[in-house]
């Protein structure tokens, strides 16, 4: 993947769809086209010729990590290997612009350090180290990895 700073993300996909068109790499051609449509979406809902700015790309790529991650859940119950690869492909190429994900000790030792600043001694103080953390690990960990470490830490 190209890594150039001062390019936008939808710059960047492009590089990406023109790499992927001449690799004949379909499943990547796929991802990326995914991609810019929903940005470009993003981008048709906000206004005229709006850019979005990183926070909200970041959680366009998110929200597409997410749905992969459903969708491949699904198709592993069911035992339909042949979709659970295309969702996995995929996966791995969105995952490629997201930030990378925090270890379960770096995880651990951001929460503790919200933990003592936010002064938070029990489960009802678990919104307060929810709403910072939340915001300050966008695309570095799940909602759903973080609760349940706040909430284990705040037992």
């Amino acid at each position: 993947m190209l890594k150039i700073e001062d390019m936008s993300l939808i710059k960047q996909i492009a590089e990406e769809m023109k790499a992927a068109m001449k690799s004949k790499d379909k499943v990547r051609l796929e991802s990326l086209r995914a991609i810019k449509s929903a940005i470009m979406l993003a981008q048709t809902e906000k206004g005229a010729g709006a850019e979005l700015n990183e926070d909200e790309e970041l959680k366009i790529l998110t929200k597409l990590q997410k749905q992969r991650k459903d969708s491949l859940a699904i198709y592993e119950e069911q035992n339909r290997e042949d979709l659970a690869a295309d969702e996995r492909a995929q996966l791995a190429v969105i995952e490629t612009f997201l930030p990378q994900p925090l270890s379960e000790q770096e995880l651990e030792d951001y929460l503790k350090k919200v933990i003592a600043e936010t002064g938070a001694e029990s489960a009802k103080d678990m919104g307060k180290v929810m709403g910072r953390a939340s915001q300050d690990l966008a695309g570095r960990a799940d909602g759903k990895t973080i609760s349940a470490k706040v909430r284990a830490l705040l037992a």
